[in-house]
C-alpha cells in the first residue's frame, strides 16, 4: 500500500481555492501522539480542546468543529475510530462522539508499515505540510502537535505536475528593493540580505504561482504573521491588521498594530503590483476577521 499517496489523496470538502485542512491538522496531530505513544488510542473528549486550538490557529478564517475531521478521516484509510461499544464511529456529532467515548488512533494498517519503516512518519508528515501550510508556519505547527522531525536538506515538493521555481524569492527581492513591504526593514550582513524572505500571498499549495504578481518581500516577523492572517493587503494596497490582533507592548503596538493603514512599501516603479485575485483569496481563506480602522492607531 502507497501510504503517502493516500496521504496525498486524503478526500476534502473542496471548492477551488478553499482550505479545508481539518483532516491534515488531525492527522499531523495523531502522529504526533504516535511518537509520543505508538498504541495508545485518543478519546474524542480528551483531545476535542486541541484539535479546536490547531483549527482555530492554522485552519481558515470560519469557525469549524474537530468532530468533522475525527469522523470523516476514517473514510481514508489512515484513521480508526471505537467506541465504548465497539468498533466504528458514531458519526460527527459533537454529543455522540463524546458520549460513546468514541477514541481514535491511526489505523493497524499504518500502524504496522510505520514500525516496518520507521522514516515513513516523517515523510508522511512533511508531504502533508507541503501539500497544506506555507513554508513559514512548519515548523511551530510541528512542535504544537508534538512532532519531531529530522531536518531535511533540500525541499523536494512536486506536486500535480508543479515544481516550485527556485527564482522566485531573487525575483521578488528584486522587485521590492530588498526592504520588507510591511515595515521597509533592509538588513543586511556584507552584502547578503538577512531576515528578508519572499512572501506568496496565495499560498503555493492552494494554486499560488511563484511571480511577482502573488509575492511579497517581508520580514521574517511579517511574513510569520502574514501567513497566520494577522496582516492583509487591501485592494488599495494598503496594510490591514486583524481586530483580532492583541498586543500591549511597544513592540507589538509599533511593529503591528501601526501599520494599519499604511501604504505598501514598494514594489518599484514599472513593477506588477500583487493580483487583486492573490489578493481576494487571501482575505477570504487566510486573513482573520475584520481589519483595525485606521483611528484606531
Amino acid at each position: 500500500m502507497d501510504w503517502l499517496e493516500r496521504t496525498a489523496k486524503l478526500r476534502q470538502w473542496t471548492r477551488v481555492g478553499t482550505r479545508a485542512p481539518h483532516k491534515p491538522l488531525l492527522f499531523l496531530y495523531a502522529l504526533g501522539r504516535y511518537q509520543d505513544d505508538a498504541d495508545s488510542g485518543r478519546r474524542y473528549s480528551a483531545v476535542e480542546q486541541d484539535l479546536q486550538r490547531l483549527l482555530g490557529e492554522y485552519g481558515p478564517p470560519n469557525k469549524t468543529t474537530p468532530a468533522y475531521p475525527f469522523h470523516h478521516l476514517v473514510s481514508d484509510g489512515v484513521w480508526e475510530v471505537r467506541t465504548d461499544l465497539g468498533a466504528g464511529s458514531p458519526g460527527s456529532g459533537v454529543r455522540d462522539l463524546r458520549e460513546t467515548g468514541a477514541t481514535g488512533r491511526l489505523a493497524r494498517e499504518l500502524r504496522v508499515a510505520l514500525q516496518r519503516e520507521p522514516q515513513l512518519l516523517g515523510r508522511i508528515a512533511r508531504l502533508l505540510l507541503d501539500l497544506h501550510f506555507p513554508p513559514s508556519l512548519h515548523g511551530e505547527l510541528c512542535e504544537a502537535v508534538g512532532l519531531e522531525l529530522e531536518p531535511v536538506a533540500t525541499e523536494r515538493l512536486v506536486t500535480a505536475g508543479r515544481r516550485r521555481d527556485r527564482r522566485m524569492r531573487e525575483l521578488v527581492l528584486t522587485a521590492y528593493e530588498y526592504r520588507c513591504a510591511f515595515c521597509g526593514y533592509d538588513g543586511r550582513i556584507g552584502t547578503v540580505p538577512v531576515g528578508l524572505e519572499a512572501a506568496h500571498v496565495r499560498w503555493w499549495a492552494f494554486g499560488g504561482p511563484d511571480d511577482i504578481e502573488n509575492g511579497l518581500c517581508l520580514c521574517s516577523l511579517h511574513h510569520k504573521l502574514f501567513d497566520k492572517g494577522v496582516f492583509g493587503v487591501g485592494d488599495d494596497h494598503r496594510i490591514l491588521v486583524s481586530q483580532r490582533f492583541v498586543g500591549h507592548s511597544p513592540a507589538a503596538r509599533e511593529h503591528v498594530i501601526a501599520l494599519a493603514g499604511r501604504p505598501l512599501v514598494g514594489p518599484q516603479p514599472g513593477t506588477r503590483p500583487i493580483s487583486a485575485a492573490h489578493r481576494d483569496w487571501h482575505a477570504r481563506q487566510v486573513f482573520h476577521g475584520e481589519p483595525r480602522p485606521v483611528a484606531a492607531v
